[in-house]
Formats: C-alpha cells, sequence, structure tokens
C-alpha cells in the first residue's frame, strides 16, 4: 500500500513538474511572440522612414561629404512642412539648409527671431502689396530680413543701404532718388518697388528664382560667369553653386532656412516682439516743404515715431513741391486730434538749403562709400578696367580718368585710384575759392516735358531764386522759353 501510495505520487509530481516546464515554455513562447511583433513593428516603420527618405529628393552642392550626411524623420517633417508653405520659389532642402534653421531655432538666435517677427508685422504687408502688384512672390519678403534685418537704415561696409540694401549705381538705375534731404533706398515702399522689379528682371533672364535671388547678392553678372564655368544649360542654382562666391553659396541656404523658420513661427516657440513702429497708418502727400517736428507736435506723437515711420529723410524735412509730391506716414489719426494744427503744419513753408546736383551726389557717394571702402586697387591677373569698375561700384570712364589710363586693360600688379575721396583736392579747392568769387550766367532752352524744378534741381539752383531771376509768379513753362540761370 505505502508502495501504490509512493508511486501514484511520484507520478503526481512528474505530472505537475510538466505542467510547470509546459507553462514556462508557453510564457517563453509568448515572450518571444511577442518581441517578434514588436521587432517586426519597429521594422516596418523604419522601413517606412527609409523609403520616405529615399523618395525626397536631398539637393546637395556638391561638397565631398554630401554623401556623409545622415538624413532623419525630423528632416522628412521639415520637407514636408516646406513644401506645405505657400509659395513659387522652391525650398529645397540640404544640409546646409538644415545649419541654417537649426541656427535660427538656437537660443542664441531667439531674441534676433523675435524682433525680425515683431518688425515683420509692419513691413511685410507692404512687402507683400509691392511683391504682388509688380508680379513677383510674396515670400522674398523674407529676403529683406537677410539684407538688413528689416532695419532701413543699415549700411553695409562697402555702402549698400536701406531694407534692401542697394548701391548708389543700382539704385539709381532704378530711379530711387537721392539728394539732400531723402535717400530713398531707406523708404520700405519705394526700394520694395525697385527690388521686386530688380527679381522681376533678373528671374526673366535666368528662369529660376533662387539663381535670380543668388544674382541680389553677387550681381547677374557673377550669375552668368557661374553658369558659363558650369557647362550646364538652364541649371538651376544648386548645379551652379561650387562656382559661386562661398556668401552666395550660403545666402540661399540662409533664405530657404528663414522662410521655413517665420513660416512656423508658432511652432518654433516664436513670439513677436513688440515694435515702436505704428502698425496702423495713414499716408499724406506733401507738395511743400514742411518740417517733420511740426507734424509731429501737431497729431502729439513724439517726433522720433514720426521718423521711424519715414526714414528716408535726412534733414527732419519732408521736401514737395508742386511738381513732385512726396509721401508722408503718420499714425492714424483719432478723434482727439487737433484738425487745424495738423493743417497749419502741413502748409507751413520751411527754408532749406540748396546743393548742386553734382555736390548732392558726392556727397552721397561718400556717405555711401563709408570709411570703410578701399581707395586702392592692385590689379591681379585676368582683371579688367570694367571688372574693377563693377567691384567697387564706379564707371569705367572716372576709372580711367582718375588713373591716365586710355585703354580698356591693365597691366597686374597696376595700383588703381578706385575713388574720388582725395583726389586733386587742392584743385579742387581753388576752383571752389574761384567761384565764389564770380557769378556764372548761362541761358536754358526750355523743352518740351521740362518742369521748373527739374531744371532748378539739374543746374544747381534753388528754385525759388530760378523763380525770381526769371521773374515768374509761377512754376508754368512753355517749350521754347529761355531762361537765365544765375549760379552767383
Amino acid at each position: 500500500m505505502i508502495e501504490k501510495k509512493r508511486t501514484l505520487f511520484t507520478i503526481g509530481l512528474a505530472i505537475t513538474t510538466y505542467c510547470l516546464c509546459a507553462q514556462e515554455r508557453s510564457i517563453d513562447e509568448m515572450r518571444n511572440s511577442t518581441q517578434a511583433i514588436m521587432s517586426a513593428s519597429i521594422d516596418r516603420e523604419n522601413a517606412s522612414i527609409l523609403q520616405q527618405l529615399d523618395s525626397i529628393k536631398f539637393v546637395n552642392i556638391g561638397e565631398k561629404d554630401a554623401q556623409s550626411i545622415v538624413f532623419d524623420i525630423e528632416d522628412v517633417n521639415v520637407v514636408r512642412k516646406l513644401n506645405s508653405l505657400e509659395r513659387e520659389v522652391p525650398l529645397d532642402y540640404n544640409q546646409h539648409v538644415r545649419k541654417y534653421i537649426d541656427l535660427y531655432n538656437s537660443k542664441n538666435y531667439s531674441g534676433h527671431m523675435s524682433r525680425m517677427l515683431g518688425l515683420a508685422q509692419y513691413y511685410f504687408p507692404l512687402y507683400e502689396r509691392i511683391l504682388a502688384e509688380v508680379g513677383v512672390p510674396k515670400e522674398i519678403k523674407y529676403l529683406s530680413i537677410i539684407e538688413s534685418a528689416l532695419n532701413p537704415h543699415d549700411v553695409s561696409r562697402v555702402g549698400a543701404t536701406g531694407p534692401w540694401q542697394f548701391m548708389y549705381g543700382t539704385a539709381k538705375i532704378y530711379n530711387l532718388t537721392m539728394d539732400t534731404y531723402v535717400d530713398e533706398r531707406k523708404d520700405p515702399i519705394a526700394s520694395s518697388y525697385a527690388a521686386a522689379k530688380y527679381m522681376k528682371e533678373a528671374y526673366a533672364e535666368f528662369g529660376d528664382w533662387l539663381l535670380a535671388i543668388a544674382s541680389y547678392n553677387c550681381g547677374k553678372g557673377g550669375v552668368k560667369r557661374a553658369i558659363l564655368r558650369s557647362g550646364k544649360i538652364q541649371p538651376t542654382f544648386w548645379e551652379v553653386a561650387p562656382y559661386l562666391p562661398k556668401e552666395t553659396r550660403n545666402y540661399i541656404p540662409a533664405y530657404i532656412a528663414m522662410t521655413y523658420t517665420l513660416g512656423y513661427a508658432q511652432e518654433h516657440g516664436i513670439e513677436a516682439q513688440e515694435s515702436e513702429i505704428a502698425l496702423n497708418t495713414q499716408v499724406l502727400e506733401v507738395d511743400k516743404f514742411i518740417s517733420i517736428a511740426e507734424v509731429a507736435k501737431a497729431i502729439n506723437v513724439s517726433e522720433e515715431s514720426l521718423k521711424l515711420l519715414n526714414p528716408a529723410y535726412k534733414k527732419g524735412v519732408v521736401n514737395g513741391s508742386d511738381e513732385i509730391h512726396r509721401r508722408l506716414i503718420i499714425p492714424a489719426l483719432g478723434d482727439g486730434i487737433n484738425k487745424d494744427q495738423l493743417y497749419i503744419a502741413l502748409n507751413t513753408t520751411v527754408e532749406a538749403p540748396v546743393q548742386s546736383i553734382a555736390a548732392v551726389d558726392a556727397d552721397i557717394r561718400k556717405n555711401s562709400k563709408g570709411s570703410a571702402q578701399p581707395s586702392r586697387h592692385q590689379v591681379r591677373r585676368g582683371e579688367t578696367l570694367a571688372i574693377i569698375a563693377r567691384k567697387y561700384d564706379v564707371s569705367v570712364q572716372n576709372l580711367k580718368a582718375w588713373n591716365n589710363v586710355s585703354g580698356s586693360s591693365v597691366k597686374a600688379g597696376t595700383s588703381l585710384v578706385v575713388n574720388s575721396n582725395g583726389i586733386n583736392s587742392r584743385l579742387a579747392q581753388k576752383a571752389t575759392a574761384s567761384s565764389s568769387k564770380k557769378s556764372t550766367v548761362l541761358v536754358y532752352t526750355v523743352k518740351k516735358g521740362d518742369t521748373l524744378s527739374e531744371i532748378a534741381n539739374n543746374k544747381g539752383v534753388s528754385l525759388s531764386k530760378l523763380k525770381a531771376d526769371n521773374n515768374l509768379s509761377h512754376t508754368k513753362l512753355k517749350p521754347g522759353m529761355k531762361l537765365k540761370i544765375n549760379k552767383g
């Protein structure tokens, strides 16, 4: 009986052990199966990510390390967002764009980006309206941040000025006025029209918006030379980028990154910093010389706040005339404004001295060049006068005159004078002293389309003096009239 019980216990123990082992095997199998399912899910997700990465064309500009860049799911999300932005300019993505996106989203840049977003609330609506009117993509507006950080008073080391950074010569081509009283390179409206026209012309020439933008940085000639060196016909920016200056190679990625970062400012935690510029404004037309300070006093705002809205005026004077009406932007008038005082300020003419056009041009050039502008250039092999003239934004004729050069070529190693500062200063002083001792009287025959104001400006005399010398009580002219120009 005892043996029988022992046998049954042994059998039971074996059955129990078997069941426990079977349960452990079942748990292990379940665990392995779960791990296999999870692993397969991760593999499928990774495969999906890799497939997405393979389907995206990450452009590069031919650097040796381009193939070593590893893109991940975050890059895919950036490309999706770039493609989702409403735009005409191709917002390509590569390692260089990613570098600038990381920079603009860094802690060091947080204050700068907040300032840009705050200023953009005033400037971008102006830009968008003008760009649309000229027929240029509205996202070109972000270029002004790259150029000047939306600062109308910004002047580069070589004299490029204003929110769109126009050089003196280029500004002249696009009919921006620069004289004693006004520098329209600083006028957000006038300079935006000029920038939009440039972009439209550049796109018509290159057929590619990124190349057009690149030419804004290095000039159309720089882009043309890069295209020739690339050997491509109708290339993209990325195909010619290796042949462009380093600054221009960085210019496009910076522009794309800025467009992306501010396009998704809220997602990046960028909040607009409050700007001192009034957002609600109105425009007045001025047909006489008036004081900005007096207008500010009349509408009960600070003179400085009014100058922020009108950065182009250099003397605190709006130089309007019957022939040329000037624009004055003021904060929108509230109900409490004394309109009688404003009327008086807008109709009280102030007197201001008038310089000759030649003196104004010299003054503008001197201020535009800045102290950093070199006065001499040592000719390198292969350089022509035309290349050197473009580099320093002067005419070939001036280079020839300043350096007593008759041909178009110069020997390598020659030291050339490249601006007029200090040239023949003694002769200039003698000429000035001589001219102060005697007056010059000229006779001018009025042509069709002439205005009295234009004649006065072109001849370097004041409008009031021109009218007084010719006994005129009005500004109307007839072709064939003879006007006495007294420069005494």
